[in-house]
């Protein structure tokens, strides 16, 4: 690529024709961030950069750097998410082989606080107009036939581990954080859906943005999702994240009263030890980049259709370090993995996660999301999520987070609550 980065950004005003942005996934190969109607689609390809390794996240935060230095942007509005844009997914591990990614579209559609707008990206030496910025927009917003069907088979099977062997990984997880090796493991375990009729991405994605309208939900190439947990959402100087770690299956809850959730959360030893565990990991990680820092003194009851959370929200407002504002990529370098998604201590879990787990996480429980030209961006978790394989089946992630007194077959049950989400998207009843 030798053309400089060119954007122009067009308000389009209160009158979306869609209202709600998931109703404009109909493209299957669409890039998406959307919670609650509002967030960004992306459509088409300008620019993308793959990389692999430790260094991931520095090397695709140097790339974006010098793609947007010398950009030639045309941006009115100029709040969060206009102008230059990129979708990212990451893998999870610095060992793992999936290509960690930024991709810049040719258009992205946003809306923000009700108000919609559109962006041309050009990287091949044409400039973005306002008349070809909105013919775009009205081609990809034509509803399209989905090209695939409901299968006469749909059916589910083990991944690397099946049930009865990830219960044994858990039993010695337990064995290990008794020891005194460490204070918590997060264990994850996958299953395949396969549909012989196809899968159809952008009806998945649909499904989880009506179902799961307070998740973020996601969908960079063949990883699709829709995560409750926010690794760190940045926004000039200010900077948020939410924490999740206990799990309470919504169908144990089913005729027990009010307040139960917060009964059995809440009240639990177990699952405030494994939060606060998980607080710890972020805000210590977070502290060095800021100038004050805040978090929820007691944990709230995050209410999802499938689980009730123990979250906490984290707000900071960032230093400048060396005459500079941390970018979303370096606080997520510093952030991931937190103890939500890996355990504590973190080198220790790591590596005993990928001897029990037996597999490569790929993007499963790493950042995904995207961030901007003028230092703002969102990366939540990849959870709740799958790795289209093909166009038959999809690869399910779930883990959990064990400590000491966890119960192998309570894991297990718990795993498949959080397998849910995708389940449904994809048309399993289970």
């Amino acid at each position: 690529m030798t053309s400089p980065l060119r954007a122009l950004t067009v308000d389009l005003g209160e009158t979306f024709p869609l209202g709600d942005l998931a109703d404009a996934i109909t493209e299957p190969s669409a890039l998406c961030w959307i919670r609650r109607g509002e967030g960004h689609l992306g459509f088409g390809e300008s620019a993308r950069y793959t990389v692999t390794g430790p260094d991931r996240f520095i090397e695709a935060e140097a790339w974006w750097k010098q793609l947007t230095l010398d950009a030639d942007v045309i941006d009115p509005l100029q709040h969060p998410g206009t102008g230059p844009l990129a979708f990212g997914s990451f893998a999870f591990s610095r060992t793992s082989q999936y290509e960690s990614r930024l991709v810049v579209p040719e258009i992205v559609v946003g809306i923000r606080d009700g108000r919609a707008w559109a962006t041309q990206l050009t990287t091949d030496g044409t400039a973005p107009s306002e008349r070809a910025l909105r013919a775009a927009v009205d081609h990809w917003l034509e509803p399209r036939p989905s090209g695939v069907a409901n299968g006469s088979h749909l059916t589910i099977r083990s991944g690397r581990l099946g049930e009865q062997r990830w219960m044994e990984a858990v039993a010695s997880g337990v064995r290990h954080i008794r020891s005194g090796e460490l204070e918590k493991l997060v264990l994850a375990r996958d299953v395949v859906v396969e549909d012989d009729g196809g899968i159809s991405r952008d009806r998945v994605l649909r499904r989880l943005a009506s179902a799961y309208r307070d998740c973020w939900v996601y969908g960079v190439d063949g990883l699709v999702g829709a995560t409750p947990e926010m690794l760190i959402q940045v926004e000039g100087r200010t900077a948020q994240a939410r924490v999740l770690a206990g799990t309470l299956d919504r169908r144990d809850a089913d005729g027990a009263g009010p307040g139960y959730a917060e009964r059995v959360l809440a009240g639990s030893a177990k699952q405030r030890h494994e939060h606060q565990i998980a607080i710890e990991s972020l805000t210590t990680a977070l502290e060095p980049f800021s100038e004050a820092l805040n978090a929820h003194d007691e944990p709230f009851i995050l209410e999802l259709p499938n689980v009730f959370h123990l979250a906490s929200d984290v707000k900071a407002e960032l230093a400048e370090i060396e005459g500079h504002v941390p970018t979303p990529l370096a606080l997520v370098n510093a952030l991931h993995p937190t103890a939500a998604v890996c355990g504590t201590p973190t080198r220790v879990a790591g590596e005993l996660l990928r001897e029990l787990e037996e597999l490569d996480r790929g993007p499963y429980a790493g950042p995904v999301g995207w961030l901007d030209g003028a230092g703002n961006g969102e990366f939540g978790i990849a959870l709740r999520g799958a790795v289209l394989e093909g166009t038959t089946a999809a690869r399910l992630y779930a883990g959990c987070g064990i400590v000491d007194g966890s119960v192998p077959q309570a894991e297990l049950a718990e795993s498949w609550a959080k397998f849910r989400p995708m389940l449904e998207a994809l048309g399993v009843e289970r």
